[in-house]
């Protein structure tokens, strides 16, 4: 018997509340009609979760991955293992991006760093105002903070 056919027995033993509290907590159950997290993510999500694994990877300028990678390395390196293709560097990235506004930005958006009309850095939106990146030689892929307010937001199509 699989643990989806045992739901409408535990019910009935257990009451509808005690059994969702079992599906929730015990995670081999899954209550009808709920998709799996890997069946609801997006490639975004994806993307976004790939890039935190690489997590304390080395900055090298040029590199595309899988151990080292700069900025736009990262991005694209990132949702190619998500299925979505993107252009090599960050100005290419942005003009391939639906873009949008602060207010509509989502996890696993890419984020555009820019001064005038140059966009020069990018990274992954993961929520709280905060990005995945591949900052600069010396430095790894991590978590950090948006530290400005001359940044655009796209969305990969």
């Amino acid at each position: 018997m699989t643990a989806l056919n045992r739901v409408p027995s535990l019910m009935a033993r257990a009451g509808t509340a005690s059994a969702l509290t079992i599906a929730a907590v015990g995670g081999s159950i899954v209550a009808p009609g709920f998709a799996s997290d890997a069946a609801a993510a997006t490639p975004a999500t994806k993307a976004l979760q790939i890039a935190a694994s690489k997590k304390g990877s080395p900055y090298k300028y040029g590199a595309t991955g899988p151990h080292r990678f700069d900025c736009s390395g990262l991005t694209l390196y990132s949702f190619k293992k998500a299925g979505k293709k993107l252009p090599r560097t960050a100005a290419q990235q942005y003009n391939k991006t639906r873009h949008i506004s602060s207010k509509n930005r989502k996890a696993g958006d890419l984020v555009f760093f820019h001064s005038g009309s140059n966009v020069y850095h990018v990274g992954i939106y993961a929520g709280k105002n905060k990005l995945w990146h591949s900052p600069k030689s010396g430095d790894v892929v991590r978590l950090q903070k948006i530290w400005t307010k001359s940044v655009w937001y796209g969305r990969v199509k």
